[in-house]
């Protein structure tokens, strides 16, 4: 695929709250030839690149993930309460890899020995700036039920352990309401078995991520 040009020809700030909303001014090369027309589209601006994981605990064969209230999701008019992976900004000088650890810690009580990366994407292109690196985990599953999150974030957040086979039933009985957990459990269901075995072949051997 070609590299196209784009240009911004404005940038104005709608909204600065605890998120951002910008209105840009952009033209851009068609696939025809030429460039299209200035048109402008507001965006939601996402702070900062994000990370998220799926922990697992090989030995027991279980997931680990979160439930906490959402706003959008309260605005889509549904139940806010989700279930979903753990994720969170990445911070200042700090690495997907240790966001990941870091917000597993801080929202689970999860301590992560080894990362997998599943995939790298926009959750909503057409409208957000938020790009996401997704990760496997390999963890020991902790209480479930028990209740974390950061205080001065307002953070309430529930985890729930459960068997390989109950999460991957939530993605097919459509229990699960997000994209970022929708991709991440669709993953986990295609490579369980092999990411099983390799993670417990690696308690004797040289670990493999």
């Amino acid at each position: 695929m070609s590299v196209k040009k784009f240009e911004i020809l404005n940038r104005e700030a709608l909204f600065q709250g605890y998120f951002r909303v910008d209105r840009l001014r952009i033209k851009h090369e068609r696939f025809e030839g030429g460039w299209s027309n200035a048109f402008s589209r507001e965006v939601f601006d996402r702070a900062g690149r994000a990370a998220a994981v799926l922990p697992y605990d090989p030995k027991t064969d279980r997931l680990v993930l979160i439930e906490q209230f959402r706003a959008g999701v309260m605005a889509g008019g549904e139940h806010p309460w989700i279930t979903e992976a753990i994720a969170g900004v990445i911070d200042s000088g700090e690495t997907a890899e240790q966001c990941a650890r870091r917000e597993a810690v801080e929202e689970a009580g999860c301590t992560i020995s080894e990362l997998h990366k599943i995939a790298e994407f926009f959750t909503s292109p057409g409208c957000m700036s938020e790009h996401i690196t997704l990760f496997a985990g390999r963890t020991t599953a902790p209480e479930s039920g028990a209740v974390y999150g950061v205080p001065g974030e307002d953070e309430d957040i529930r985890v729930h352990v459960m068997d390989a086979a109950a999460a991957i039933s939530l993605l097919y009985s459509n229990k699960i309401r997000d994209a970022l957990t929708l991709i991440a459990l669709q993953w986990f269901a295609i490579h369980h078995t092999g990411l099983r075995s390799r993670w417990l072949v690696s308690d004797v051997g040289t670990p493999i991520i």
